[in-house]
């Protein structure tokens, strides 16, 4: 399928660009694959990270964007991301990270890729869970800033995902959100009986 990437913002690109291009950035970085990478390192796929801080009872998600992340390719493939965030001064880079999410982001975009359909790729971040998935969003012409996961959207949980949660299989958000609800939503404390008081009839 064509899996669309939106375009993310000038400055927040040019942010990245310049910690690549900083020796101390990069060498201060916990990312020994960006420091022992050889040959020009190169941000490429920029995705938006949104987050999902609660279900609602209706089940509707509300997500806020926290940035955008890039995969930082070197050769063939990703070493590393980084992750730029909005301050009151405009977009200004955060870090770079390396790890399983890289990895599983990089095999989640060419999953998807293989799939039917037209979608726009983004990232959806469940921080309770410490769950990420990429989030296959049906309108490829919205700003990829903007909005909340319809229920035909695909989410794809990356690894490691959750216990009980599949890595990497694709679900539809109007299957996956009662899940999620379900385990977002703590469970009651049950009630203390007060215990009888001494003499009483029990």
């Amino acid at each position: 399928m064509p899996l669309h990437v939106p375009p993310a913002p000038a400055p927040a690109l040019r942010t990245v660009l310049t910690a690549l291009g900083s020796p101390t950035a990069v060498r201060e970085a916990r990312t020994p694959s960006l420091r022992n990478a050889q040959g020009p390192a190169t941000p490429d796929l920029p995705l938006p990270v949104h987050v999902l801080d609660r279900i609602t009872p209706a089940g509707a998600s509300a997500t806020r964007l926290a940035g955008w992340r890039f995969l930082i390719r070197c050769g063939e493939r990703a070493v590393a991301a980084a992750e730029t965030r909005l301050t009151p001064d405009g977009w200004a880079f955060s870090h770079f990270f390396e790890g399983p999410y890289v990895t599983a982001t990089e095999r989640a975009l060419r999953q998807a890729e293989t799939m039917t359909g037209s979608y726009q790729a983004r990232l959806l971040s469940v921080p309770e869970l410490y769950m990420l998935t990429l989030w296959l969003h049906g309108d490829c012409a919205a700003d990829g800033a903007e909005g909340h996961p319809a229920a035909t959207d695909l989410l794809v949980p990356l690894a490691p995902a959750p216990p009980g949660i599949a890595a990497h299989r694709p679900h539809r958000v109007a299957e996956l959100l009662p899940v999620l609800t379900h385990r977002l939503t703590p469970t009651p404390t049950p009630t203390p009986t007060p215990a009888p008081l001494l003499g009483s009839p029990a």
